[in-house]
This record gives C-alpha cells, sequence and structure tokens, in this order.
C-alpha cells in the first residue's frame, strides 16, 4: 500500500518510481515476488479497477477519495479478481483492518461497504474474475489483448 500511495501522490506509476520506493523503503527479499505482483497489477489494470471502485461507491469518484482508502481499494479489487489464490474474505478483511489503522475513522466502514459489493457482484456472476497474471504480472496473452 505504501508503494501505491508513493506513486499516487507522485502522479507517477513508472517503474523507475517503483525502483525509487524500492531503494528508499528496502522491501525485504521474501516479500519481493508478492510485493511487485500486487504493484504492478494494479498499475497494469489500474483503469479497470478505477472504474469498478466507481461504480460500487455510490456517486464517488476515485479522485475524491482519500489516498489511504483509494489505494487500499486497489489492491483489494486487484486480489479479488486477479489473484484466485487469495480468498476473498482474506482479501476484504486486510483492507478494512488497513483501512482502520491508517485511514480515517469512517475508512473500515467505507472500504467494507464497497469491497462487499463488488465481491457480491462476482458471486452472482456480474463481474468475472480473471486470475490471469503471472507470478510477476507479466501480462499473459489473454490480459495483454484486452
Amino acid at each position: 500500500m505504501q508503494a501505491l500511495f508513493y506513486m499516487d501522490n507522485c502522479k507517477d506509476d513508472s517503474e523507475e518510481v517503483l525502483k525509487r520506493f524500492c531503494i528508499n523503503f528496502n522491501p525485504t527479499e521474501d516479500i519481493l515476488p508478492f510485493f511487485y505482483r500486487l504493484v504492478r497489477g494494479v498499475v497494469f489494470e489500474g483503469n479497470e479497477i478505477d472504474s469498478i471502485i466507481e461504480k460500487f461507491s455510490s456517486n464517488w469518484k476515485i479522485s475524491r477519495m482519500s489516498c489511504v482508502d483509494r489505494n487500499i481499494m486497489r489492491i483489494a479489487v486487484y486480489e479479488l479478481l486477479w489473484c484466485g489464490d487469495i480468498p476473498s474474505k482474506v482479501s476484504i478483511n486486510e483492507a478494512i483492518d488497513i483501512g482502520k489503522k491508517y485511514g480515517t475513522g469512517e475508512s473500515g466502514p467505507f472500504i467494507n461497504g464497497i469491497l462487499d459489493s463488488i465481491r457480491d457482484a462476482m458471486e452472482k456472476g456480474s463481474i468475472k474474475a480473471r486470475d490471469n497474471a503471472t507470478e510477476d504480472n507479466t501480462p499473459t496473452e489473454t490480459n495483454a489483448e484486452e
């Protein structure tokens, strides 16, 4: 979340900014593959993720949401749609917990409402899971064509 928050505040989601973040904050080697999977995935699928969040946020534009809340939800939506190996309840609960810790008093319920609506839409089939990113989030042929 910190890397996406940093990139969002810089208004630059380039690999150079991600590299600069890693130099300054030095994520440990054991988390790097998952870290890159999430950050690169959110960046690569960002437009679709933001559209989905806005669709389920009851008249909130993504730009009006707090930087913390929107980046927490971006990660969670990426996990919900592209990381079939992560249970949806885990993604949603982690997002709520992080929102409560780093957001405002309203962050937890706000994040929960949006993510639970997205999860519900997935269960009803109106949003389909993608789950076609590789471990390092190099686009596969399927998602590169979308």
